[in-house]
């Protein structure tokens, strides 16, 4: 039998069945009669098919009304009794299309059903509402497969390499691709650039850093045809590629070190899947490894630490922890960002603009959407030890002391007597909401304030663990104040209490631990919510992958696992081809695809079609790995050309569609920073571990709601590390990282701003972090012998990889002799500008290439990648 939807709905209707619409009626409208006589559903059918524009798989199975088979229509989707049988008037679809509640009707537009019509309805339900035998047999049948004749959804075929007219320009494949179009619109690439330009790129592109003079020069000099390539194998095998590359990913992931929103709570454990991410990328971890272990890490079998330190993807939700919020509303929310995030990742679509109704453009059901949003419904948050090498010695050696002298602080202050009466009647305030107004006001701060308290303080003292207790004992000697009389609070004097323990805390040489996830015990079952809505439940869903793409394989595996293995399969479409863009995009500018978060019907279509679906077969061909990617498109012509602008096709071509020449970038905000350090030698480059606070301008911190925020500068070397490892406090982020486009971090970004604002030049003039870089170039460029045109080609060298030309030295050496000048009319300012004592240069004249210094890390050129 065929299918039988919302029969009077326009396909368009976003919510179907309830959406809705004011009646617009002078009068209380009144309900037909029934009809006389016997309805069969034939001549309820017959109604279906006059009024109805059928919606096959879409809007009515969001709602979940299914009037072709028996059981769903009597469970009515979100709607409870849409059809009651044996009586219309109880009928919440009678009620609705005869528009007795004059805020919602159906049809929300065009004609309305006749009275006649509502009356055939309404004697086929009082009759009992009867189907045919056929349609209650078996349950609903699954959706039938998507198809979709949009580019992206197609399978990734390997392309034959294309001929070419000018064979000598070719380097690789990648290059012939390239060629063969500009050659099919009559234009000549640009000549190679400069070797010295395209070692400060590609250093700047792979590993984030400007080549040292060393390396410079040692490049140089090597004049073999294999030079730049064992330049780039050297850069790919540095520990700093991984810095360099998890930038991107942690803009995808929205990595943040802080909760957002009101309080705004730091994350001290959120490192270390930055470190995870930052060693997978270092070992050219395959990625298609790289996302089974981040969606699944924790169920693959024979789970390691590793593994599940991966799952930190999914805590990198926001948290939010202001009063009276409801966890479960909150945890639907987190769920939902968990989904559209595992979307866009990976897929390039906009699967969240499904989450209240289907998506506008895309064959992606609202019911899909929940379906994606399953997968991650049944998680619980959950912090596991991660130890760094070296850790665990320390620890095994202060943990018998430190549990011993803890037990004996609890009991000497009566926690152990306290607490259990304590935890009954908060479980009792929990079951019974208003009862108790205090009690409700300290349940209300537990949840807020101890992550999974709702789960650990319901388990048996048996079951739980040992950091599970800790915690539990900790908020209770925190909060016991709120149920409790004041002179009951002051003779117990916990104040005192809680100094002691958090000093033997910081005292104790605990392991790091990971924000991590695991499967709740609890099951949860998932649903379709109406509109969106974290409380309006309509019919139940399963986990499963989106239909217009490939089946998933879930036999023998948790249905995680079999996502992850599915969204980096050889059989998806998207990954590969989102990925290899994304790639792309950083060493062009854009990618061969501009909207690399929306690989949808509403997506820009590729400019080399062909070349995209050649890379992305190349990636998963040589075992997805990201390596072989970047080495393929550094060692291409088409990488290696010059950025000088082609007047030529400024018209023709003024965003470089056709790759007929590089482009000039603006460095990413952390790398104008790690450039600065690096150039001045302030950088301190050990690779991973906790984030660090530098110097910034005061009151910034100040900005956060309350003052909540505490930003307690990092001390020695740790203030001068790479900007990856900048503490990101998502509510007031670093000022540089923020003036200079990093993304705030709230939500996948696929792809940065590049703004270009005064308040820039005022951060590098101005900044504390650049002010002391130049003070430390100018010490640096001092302790080089020499006259000043020497020392300039050495500063020249240590900032943009070149030696100045004649008309550069000329410039900077009058303006030198000017600095000189003021800083010997006004004796106070040269200890500003240098506030130490050279033993190679005196103030004047260490302040005045302080100056000096202040101007090259200021220039363009500096913070540009050619």
């Amino acid at each position: 039998m065929q299918r039988l939807y919302a029969f009077f709905l326009p396909s368009a209707v976003a919510s179907a069945l309830f959406l809705a619409a004011p009646l617009g009626r002078a009068q209380t409208p009144q309900l037909p009669p029934p009809a006389a006589g016997v309805v069969e559903f034939s001549r309820v059918e017959a109604l279906f098919k006059e009024r109805c524009q059928m919606c096959h798989g879409s809007q009515m199975q969001m709602s979940g009304l299914r009037l072709d088979h028996g059981e769903a229509a009597l469970k009515g989707g979100y709607s409870g009794a849409a059809i009651v049988p044996g009586d219309s008037a109880g009928s919440k679809l009678i009620n609705l299309v005869a528009g007795l509640n004059e805020k919602l009707v159906m049809p929300p537009a065009g004609e309305r059903l006749t009275a006649e019509q509502i009356g055939i309805l309404r004697a086929w339900i009082d009759q009992g509402a009867k189907w045919p035998a056929s349609s209650n047999a078996s349950a609903p049948p699954a959706d039938e497969r998507k198809k979709s004749d949009h580019w992206a959804f197609q399978p990734v075929r390997h392309p034959a390499l294309p001929a070419v007219g000018n064979e000598a320009w070719v380097r690789n494949a990648v290059d012939r691709f390239v060629l063969a179009r500009l050659e099919k619109e009559g234009v000549t690439p640009s000549p190679e650039a400069s070797k010295t330009t395209l070692a400060r790129r590609v250093s700047l592109d792979l590993v984030g850093l400007p080549p040292s003079p060393g390396d410079l020069e040692a490049f140089l000099a090597d004049n073999s045809p294999q030079a730049y390539e064992r330049l780039v194998d050297r850069l790919l095998d540095s520990p700093h590629f991984g810095e360099r590359w998890a930038a991107q990913w942690l803009d995808l992931v929205r990595y943040g070190d802080s909760d957002g929103y009101e309080k705004d709570w730091e994350r001290p454990h959120a490192w270390r899947y930055r470190q995870w991410v930052i060693d997978a990328l270092n070992s050219d971890m395959a990625f298609d490894q790289f996302t089974i272990e981040q969606i699944a890490g924790d169920v693959l079998p024979g789970s390691t630490t590793g593994q599940k330190v991966a799952t930190g993807f999914y805590r990198q939700t926001l948290k939010n922890r202001e009063g009276g919020v409801n966890i479960e509303m909150f945890r639907f929310e987190e769920t939902v960002d968990r989904a559209n995030t595992i979307g866009a990742v990976w897929l390039g679509l906009t699967v969240g603009c499904a989450q209240c109704h289907d998506h506008k453009y895309d064959l992606i059901s609202q019911k899909e959407y929940y379906q994606i949003f399953a997968f991650a419904n049944n998680l619980d948050e959950v912090d596991i030890p991660a130890p760094r090498p070296g850790e665990m010695g320390p620890y095994l050696a202060a943990l018998p002391g430190y549990r011993a002298t803890r037990r004996e602080l609890l009991a000497k202050n009566r926690v152990f007597e306290l607490q259990p009466a304590w935890e009954k009647q908060m479980i009792l305030a929990a079951e019974n909401p208003g009862k108790w107004t205090d009690w409700d006001h300290a349940y209300d701060a537990f949840q807020k304030t101890l992550d999974g308290g709702d789960r650990i303080i319901r388990k048996a003292l048996e079951n739980r663990t040992e950091r599970e207790q800790d915690l539990l004992t900790d908020h209770f000697v925190r909060n016991y104040h709120r149920v409790i009389a004041k002179d009951l609070w002051e003779q117990l004097n916990w104040t005192a209490l809680r100094k002691e323990l958090l000093a033997l805390s910081d005292a104790f040489p605990d392991v790091t631990r990971a924000m991590t996830v695991e499967e709740s015990p609890e099951n949860r079952e998932s649903h379709l919510h109406v509109r969106g809505g974290w409380n309006t439940k309509g019919i139940p869903v399963q986990p499963a992958v989106l239909t217009v793409l490939p089946p998933a394989s879930f036999e023998g595996k948790h249905p995680r696992q079999a996502l992850g293995e599915w969204l980096a399969s050889r059989d998806n479409p998207l990954t590969a081809r989102v990925m290899v863009n994304r790639i792309w995009q950083e060493y062009f500018g854009a990618g061969l695809v501009t909207t690399p978060d929306d690989f949808g019907k509403r997506s820009e279509p590729p400019s080399h079609p062909e070349l995209l679906d050649w890379l992305s077969s190349e990636f998963m061909d040589h075992d997805w790995s990201l390596k072989h990617v970047h080495k393929t498109i550094v060692m291409s012509a088409a990488y290696r050309q010059s950025s000088d602008a082609r007047p030529e096709l400024m018209t023709r071509d003024p965003n470089n569609t056709l790759l007929a020449r590089q482009r000039r970038l603006r460095l990413p905000a952390e790398l104008i920073r790690d450039s600065a350090l690096q150039a001045s030698g302030l950088l301190y480059p050990i690779i991973g571990g906790r984030s660090v606070k530098p110097l910034q301008p005061e009151g910034v911190s100040n900005l956060a709601y309350s003052n909540s925020v505490k930003w307690v500068e990092s001390t020695g070397r740790d203030r001068y590390r790479r900007g990856l490892y900048i503490h990101m406090q998502r509510t007031v982020p670093y000022p540089q990282l923020a003036n200079f486009d990093v993304p705030e971090r709230s939500v996948s970004e696929c792809s940065r701003e590049r703004s270009n604002t005064p308040l820039q030049a005022l951060n590098l003039l101005n900044d504390p972090v650049f002010v002391e870089a130049a003070q430390a170039l100018a010490v640096r460029v001092l302790e080089m012998p020499g006259d000043l045109g020497k020392r300039l080609g050495y500063a020249f060298e240590l900032c943009l990889a070149r030696q100045p030309s004649a008309a550069e030295v000329r410039n900077l050496r009058e303006y030198y002799q000017r600095q000189v000048k003021i800083f010997e009319a006004e004796p106070e300012s040269p200890r500003k500008f240098m506030p130490v004592e050279l033993a190679q240069a005196g103030n004047i004249e260490a302040a005045a290439w302080t100056a000096v210094a202040s101007v090259l890390l200021n220039l363009d050129e500096f913070i540009t990648r050619e």
